[in-house]
């Protein structure tokens, strides 16, 4: 290989730049050669719209993929909650690096964690899944909260509290952790009080399928288990994506004897965002091996939720 430098396409905000960071520095040592940050706008970022309105998924993703596919860029960096399920022709999901904290946290007053806060505290988070989870929480634990729609960084997000016009923000550890902000948590959410979305905490790391070398070389980023975890959690969503439109929660676990691994749990939830009506299984087996055992582990549970009354949560999917 020449030592030409690999441009890595990135959103411009702080969280996307120290996560892309991180990958190049990576990219350099099991390459050798040097990596620059191409910066891209996306729709999601320019846009004032509500992510839900807007399309969620992809709308940060869209533009990366466009500066891969014309060659502009080498590989790209997302968060692997934000891509779409359907992997598009022509790229390679090349590397899912090893996942950080899939959990969601709380960035309360006061050091509150989530038990304490008051009676009618207000909670901010952009997120529907969220929503669901932590009215349904509320509601069987016998308090009261509202839950705010925002968006924004996260920045903006913890603004609110700082300044008062939220008692509390809920979050995604894995952003804070790489921005270095962890430190600003009041409370860690269990995953058995809120399912992170599929695939959170986990990167994906994404270049021209055609280009053999490079995604050879990024493939030694590669975490095998992590991928195995996020591809059944994301097979779940899709599974359900096309039977219902209710939000969806999702984590594959592994379950170890000692040092050794034996099994893959997957939890999925999906609910009203009122918390009022909540489908929650799970599923355990021997942890995948290849791409198409991670998705059966996917699609069997959501058949199974479906069953259960998941496509009756929020009307059935317009075609």
């Amino acid at each position: 290989m020449s030592e030409q430098a690999l441009r890595l396409g990135t959103r411009r905000s702080k969280l996307a730049m120290a996560q892309s960071g991180q990958v190049a520095d990576a990219v350099r040592q099991v390459t050798g050669r040097p990596v620059e940050l191409v910066e891209i706008t996306t729709y999601g970022d320019t846009s004032r719209e509500n992510l839900a309105q807007i399309g969620g998924t992809g709308v940060f993703v869209t533009a990366l993929r466009d500066a891969l596919l014309a060659g502009d860029i080498d590989f790209a960096v997302h968060s692997l909650k934000d891509l779409p399920t359907a992997q598009p022709e022509g790229l390679a999901l090349a590397a899912v690096p090893l996942r950080e904290d899939p959990r969601d946290v709380l960035v309360a007053r006061d050091g509150l964690i989530f038990e304490q806060l008051p009676n009618g505290a207000r909670v901010g988070t952009g997120s529907p899944r969220r929503m669901a989870q932590l009215n349904a929480y509320a509601r069987n634990h016998g308090m009261t909260i509202e839950t705010v729609a925002i968006r924004g960084n996260v920045d903006t997000r913890i603004g609110y509290v700082r300044k008062g016009e939220l008692d509390a923000v809920v979050l995604a550890a894995a952003g804070l952790s790489r921005l270095g902000r962890i430190e600003e948590v009041t409370d860690f959410l269990s995953v058995d009080t809120v399912l992170p979305a599929p695939g959170q905490g986990a990167l994906a790391i994404e270049c021209a399928a055609d280009n053999a070398d490079l995604v050879a070389a990024l493939g030694e980023l590669d975490d095998p288990l992590s991928r195995a975890a996020v591809t059944a959690e994301r097979s779940l969503l899709a599974a359900l994506e096309a039977g219902c439109s209710a939000p969806v929660g999702a984590l594959a676990d592994l379950l170890a004897d000692g040092q050794i691994v034996k099994e893959m749990r997957l939890r999925g939830v999906v609910g009203t965002t009122d918390g009022s009506t909540l489908v929650q299984l799970s599923t355990t087996g021997p942890v995948p091996e290849t791409y198409d055992q991670a998705m059966a582990l996917g699609r069997e549970l959501a058949a199974e939720m479906l069953a259960k009354g998941a496509a009756g949560l929020m009307g059935e999917r317009a075609l």
